[in-house]
């Protein structure tokens, strides 16, 4: 059974990233899922000088740790002023000191929502074109717009949109049936 983990780039307690996430996770056949909570992985903010006195946190080993372990991610990206979130980009900085290639080639369901009509489309792009040079191997993509008006009772409600995230799901899936290191987008 493949070992899926998912998250999302957010600390929100309400996350709706988080809601995104898991429920794409949900849906890839044959796979165990461990839902991933970044509050679960407190950091301080990443220095040079805070990394010199004390080193690495436990908290981006054991992240990097279950990216390792996994034999698959989903994560969904939350939209900050344009860019992913500072909490999610804290731990990818802690966690790219301890390995340059931090998503370790593993495939990779990368998504956003937001409340707004481009659904974090921004910092999706971002990180599409970034995660490549860190061992990324996104096979799927996806950003579902006004999260409020399309996601409803832990599952996305419009159709016409469901069925992309199905498609981009069957990526993944098929990625896992490949050995999982066949790159799927080209970007």
């Amino acid at each position: 059974m493949k070992q899926i983990i998912a998250f999302a780039g957010s600390n929100s307690k309400t996350s709706i990233n988080k809601q995104l996430a898991t429920y794409a996770a949900s849906l890839v056949e044959g796979a165990e899922v461990n839902v991933l909570d970044l509050n679960d992985f407190e950091l301080p903010l990443y220095g040079m000088d805070y990394e010199l006195t004390n080193g690495i946190p436990d908290n981006a080993h054991k992240f990097l740790d279950l990216i390792k372990s996994s034999d698959g991610i989903v994560l969904s990206l939350a939209e900050h002023n344009g860019t992913y979130a500072t909490v999610f980009k804290n731990l990818f900085d802690w966690m790219s000191r301890i390995d340059g290639k931090l998503w370790s080639d593993k495939p990779m369901l990368l998504m956003s929502t937001s409340s707004g009509a481009r659904g974090g489309a921004t910092a999706l792009e971002i990180a599409k074109e970034r995660f490549v040079f860190m061992g990324g191997n996104i096979v799927g993509s996806f950003s579902l717009p006004s999260f409020g008006e399309n996601f409803d009772y832990d599952k996305i409600s419009d159709q016409e949109l469901n069925n992309q995230l199905l498609e981009e799901v069957n990526q993944l899936q098929k990625a896992f049936s490949h050995g999982g290191f066949s790159k799927g987008y080209q970007f």
